[in-house]
């Protein structure tokens, strides 16, 4: 029997538009099992699905370096993952000197830095509804920060930009490919994996107990972790043979598809 299920959002639960249809918000509170949202995103990203599916479970943000509740007063940390500011800023000036024209930003627990705004900014301003904080990255030495995001729609440079940092070989940190035009930065104990394995504690579930619904290369940690995987249908091939089985696209409500079809007896 299901007791938890964990969601990743941008190509799994949320449509095209980026949105939580209703029939997955209906299918989702119907199951009465306890729904964690586990993404790269931030909490701000994250707060209008929480809010939507009336989620009071822990939540994991920035692809598991944060572990939080939302509550009515805010985001209250449970267990946190930042970068390492020395690791951000060797990181940070190769960035600003040989990748000028990549959109680059930051982020904090509840605010997103940019330094200028700019085509990927705007891009990702529109899909996720969220106000920028514009401000120079030098003033960001005391502030603990979760993730460092590029987007580029140069398919060549993103190649450029992701070997040459992963050619940095820096060791506390995590740099992964989030589709073909985001490239993605957290603290390399940031895991979805160790994300799920701290509820999978607090809740002293079994392996078996656990489901996950997933669409990406970043979501392999997740869906190894739990005894149910569920790909979606518009996941790469090479991310479908990991599903125990496969729903529907993330446009055709898959994750609904998903609980009922194969959770819910």
């Amino acid at each position: 029997m299901i007791k938890h299920i964990f969601s990743d959002m941008d190509g799994t639960l949320l449509n095209s538009e980026g949105n939580v249809s209703d029939v997955n918000v209906s299918a989702i509170k119907n199951s009465g099992i306890p729904f964690t949202l586990v993404s790269a995103r931030a909490p701000m990203e994250m707060a209008n699905a929480i809010d939507k599916l009336d989620l009071t479970d822990p939540q994991i943000g920035f692809n598991g370096g944060l572990i939080y509740k939302k509550t009515a007063t805010g985001f209250k940390i449970l267990d946190d993952k930042p970068l390492n500011m020395i690791s951000f800023w060797k990181l940070m000036k190769v960035i600003q000197t040989e990748f000028p024209n990549v959109s680059c930003s930051c982020y904090g627990l509840n605010d997103w830095y940019v330094e200028k705004i700019d085509e990927g900014i705007n891009y990702e301003s529109k899909l996720t509804g969220q106000k920028t904080t514009l401000i120079d990255f030098d003033d960001l030495l005391d502030t603990k920060l979760y993730k460092i995001m590029m987007i580029t729609f140069d398919l060549n440079l993103m190649e450029q930009l992701n070997q040459t940092l992963l050619n940095l070989n820096v060791a506390d940190v995590s740099i992964k490919r989030s589709g073909d035009n985001y490239l993605e930065i957290t603290s390399n104990l940031a895991q979805k994996s160790k994300g799920i394995k701290y509820i999978q504690d607090l809740e002293k579930l079994s392996k078996e107990e656990m489901a996950a619904f997933g669409d990406g290369h970043n979501d392999l940690p997740m869906l190894t972790n739990v005894g149910t995987p569920i790909v979606m249908a518009n996941a790469p091939l090479e991310i479908q043979q990991y599903g125990k089985y496969t729903t529907k696209s993330n446009d055709d409500d898959g994750v609904a598809y998903g609980i009922e079809s194969f959770l819910e007896k």
